[in-house]
């Protein structure tokens, strides 16, 4: 029944900040995925007789490599694989499946909020024991594993049903396909006061949540129109599709504009809600209020003991390096310490696990805490219902009486997309050449290629994106994305504090305009892009 297959190694199977992700057609080469996966299990020591998770976003060639990871992970040895019905589950679901069951590790098919598709993008990750993206060890060690790759085992079995919740086998390896849901509602549960939400929507709180034809459709339709009781309709392109639905599934004011043109007009609904296509980000938006990742993180901070889950305060909150220090400024009133990593979820995981942090937040739309080891977007989405339960405020009321409270931290990422990576890496390298010669110009007071040493495991990790600091608390930060599989994309961060009231109602584009002039200016975008404007501005 097994087989040993000969191969030949591929090259560039090197995994990003969230696993492989590659176009569909380079996927679908002859042993690219089989490569992969069993680069994986040989990276891997004692998971004989363990059980692993599995499951994915339902996008274009998700079902064909989960039938062939079934088949390798019996081959190699596990004793049992749990995995969603129908191949579905999403990112922070997997992860407490993981968490859960005790489970050895997981294989996610995802590449997150990128396009889906027979042209689109398709992603392989693994997860750890602690439910949480693979550290840079085990990634390095699969990447090396790739370059030398022989041969790989497999099953000569057939596929598994997927649509049957129970059990079956391939060999000696029990096969568990489980309700993608059920233990993710459950979780919710114990973390959020429902009863309070329930008030809210008897008093006549309305709201849209758009699941962009991915993967978190299945848990929308039934924890906010089943659990809680919103009406049906609530949940918009709820229906998981391998292209799904044509919708490029990234949670932000462009690629969400239909949610955005119901919600914030006068007479919308009275929140807001979005994620991507494996369910781990959001966007959140109230009647005429948009509220920022960076913003977002600070509230939920900042109210979190308004929640059952989080009654007893938060250990620490932690942040990307390019995500605003609103969140800061929240955790310095709490009294508590506040962490800033390099972007990637992973490194938040060290800091979960030492029980250093509570919660965790990136710009790019992902916030988390210690309930699960990735970020999690309806999580985020559940917590401001529970805040806005409790407080009986709108949306954009939170939002401003935090901004008195903590002042305003102004912020924009400008996104240039799918550049030229040998003109994006030039612009980077010639950047930090001149980072001495910036101090002293332009307000600047440090400029830095940013660090980080982790404060759980002494690692260091070098070169995470260049930052200028200004005297004002104001910063600039470049960095290239880990995330695309086209090109480079550049992403360009800009941030000013505004501790004024009376001047945190400028509209953001606005009042960030002398900083975005500059930040064009000192990396020569333009003239080394070609680029004069950026592809997304969020």
């Amino acid at each position: 029944m097994i087989l040993t297959v000969t191969t030949t190694p591929y090259e560039g199977q090197k995994p990003g900040t969230s696993g492989l992700r590659k176009k569909v057609p380079i996927f679908q080469q002859p042993n690219y995925a089989e490569n992969f996966i069993q680069s994986i299990f040989d990276a891997l020591e004692g998971f004989a007789g363990q059980t692993l998770v599995i499951g994915g976003d339902g996008r274009y060639y998700n079902a064909q490599v989960i039938q062939i990871a079934l088949r390798m992970a019996a081959a190699n040895g596990f004793g049992r694989v749990m995995v969603g019905q129908n191949g579905l589950l999403s990112t922070p679901a997997a992860s407490h499946l993981i968490r859960k069951y005790r489970a050895f590790g997981g294989i996610i098919l995802s590449a997150s909020h990128n396009p889906g598709g027979p042209d689109g993008d398709f992603g392989i990750k693994y997860n750890a024991g602690n439910g949480g993206p693979a550290p840079e060890k085990l990634t390095d060690a699969i990447f090396a594993r790739t370059k030398v790759i022989r041969s790989y085992r497999i099953t000569n079995t057939p596929d598994v049903d997927l649509s049957r919740l129970g059990e079956t086998k391939i060999g000696n390896m029990t096969v568990e396909v489980v309700d993608p849901v059920a233990d993710y509602a459950e979780l919710m549960q114990t973390l959020f006061d429902f009863d309070a939400i329930r008030d809210l929507i008897r008093s006549g709180f309305t709201m849209k949540f758009d699941a962009m034809g991915a993967i978190t459709g299945p848990y929308a339709h039934s924890i906010l129109e089943g659990i809680l009781g919103f009406p049906a309709g609530t949940v918009m392109n709820g229906t998981p599709l391998p292209d799904f639905g044509g919708h490029h599934p990234d949670p932000n004011l462009v690629h969400a504009k239909d949610l955005v043109d119901i919600v914030m007009p006068p007479g919308g609904p009275d929140f807001g809600a979005a994620s991507d296509g494996d369910g781990d980000r959001n966007l959140i938006i109230g009647r005429g209020m948009y509220v920022t990742p960076s913003d977002s993180l600070a509230i939920l901070a900042a109210n979190a003991p308004l929640t059952p889950g989080y009654a007893q305060g938060l250990l620490g909150i932690a942040r990307s390096m390019p995500t605003s220090a609103a969140a800061d400024r929240v955790a310095e009133k709490l009294g508590i310490p506040a962490y800033e990593t390099p972007t990637g979820w992973k490194f938040f995981g060290n800091l979960l696990d030492a029980g250093k942090a509570t919660m965790c937040g990136e710009e790019s739309f992902g916030t988390g805490s210690s309930h699960v080891r990735e970020k999690d977007g309806l999580w985020a989405v559940l917590m401001w219902l529970n805040i806005l339960a409790r407080r009986r405020q709108s949306v954009a009321e939170i939002v401003h009486a935090h901004w008195r409270e903590y002042g305003r931290n102004y912020y924009s990422r400008h996104d240039y997309e799918e550049v030229d990576a040998e003109a994006a890496n030039g612009l980077m390298q010639a950047l930090r050449e001149k980072l001495p010669a910036l101090v002293g110009q332009h307000g600047i007071v440090m400029a830095d290629d940013f660090a980080y040493d982790d404060p759980v495991d002494g690692s260091r990790t070098v070169a995470q994106g260049i930052r200028l600091i200004f005297e004002d608390g104001s910063r600039i930060v470049y960095r290239l994305s880990g995330t695309g599989t086209a090109g480079a994309t550049l992403r360009v961060y800009i941030e000013r504090y505004e501790p004024d009231a009376s001047r945190q109602d400028i509209e953001t584009q606005a009042a960030l305009g002398p900083l975005i002039t500059l930040s064009r200016q000192i990396a020569e975008i333009e003239q080394r892009t070609g680029r004069a404007e950026p592809s997304v501005i969020t």
